[in-house]
């Protein structure tokens, strides 16, 4: 009789608590929402930093069953208080494509110099063949650019600036070439530590 309750004990281990059990099954299943990234996490990283999708393409590879469809997010976000990054992310899903982008773009968060709400001076950044330029403005201005150079400016937390884009319109390349302007900023008192001068 004590061998014929062994495996009645046994098999008992799939009840609530164990892998196999119910809260088993539902442990498994909040793993995986995890891995999907769930609304909260979203939320709770926005509290944080601002986002802005740029730009989301679709890519599809061609198989003998068919065609397999991806997404590729690109993500601008800051805190509007002189912080701001982007990212890039791919997923099957356009959220879970977004929810990398946003997770690459935390690590690429860096401060840039701001100045009463605008950039200290004038200044031209490029990436490939785009060209951005940055012109400081007087308060009550706004934000003058594009729509891929303005995610970035008012992520940043400039509110009076104009822009002019040359070259390629391609909006990767344009936030990209923003940033390299931004990298060139200085402010006064960088520029009296690098000269050794007084301004």
């Amino acid at each position: 009789m004590a061998r014929m309750n062994g495996p009645v004990k046994g098999g008992g281990s799939s009840g609530p608590g164990q892998p196999g059990g119910a809260d088993g099954a539902r442990g498994r299943g909040d793993r995986g929402d995890r891995r999907g990234g769930p609304p909260r996490e979203r939320e709770s990283r926005s509290a944080l930093y601002k986002e802005d999708v740029v730009r989301i393409n679709r890519c599809a590879k061609v198989t003998s069953g068919g065609k397999r469809f991806s997404f590729s997010a690109f993500v601008v976000l800051g805190d509007s208080k002189g912080k701001v990054g982007f990212g890039m992310g791919k997923a099957k899903e356009v959220a879970s494509s977004i929810d990398k982008a946003v997770r690459n773009g935390e690590k690429n968060v860096k401060p840039f110099p701001i100045v009463n709400g605008t950039v200290p001076h004038e200044v031209e950044g490029r990436f490939g063949s785009s060209t951005v330029r940055l012109i400081p403005a007087a308060p009550g201005t706004g934000v003058i650019a594009g729509k891929s150079v303005r995610s970035v400016l008012e992520k940043v937390g400039i509110h009076d600036i104009l822009t002019k884009a040359y070259g390629s319109r391609n909006p990767m390349n344009l936030v990209r070439a923003t940033f390299d302007a931004l990298s060139r900023l200085r402010t006064k008192e960088q520029y009296q530590v690098l000269r050794g001068v007084e301004l």
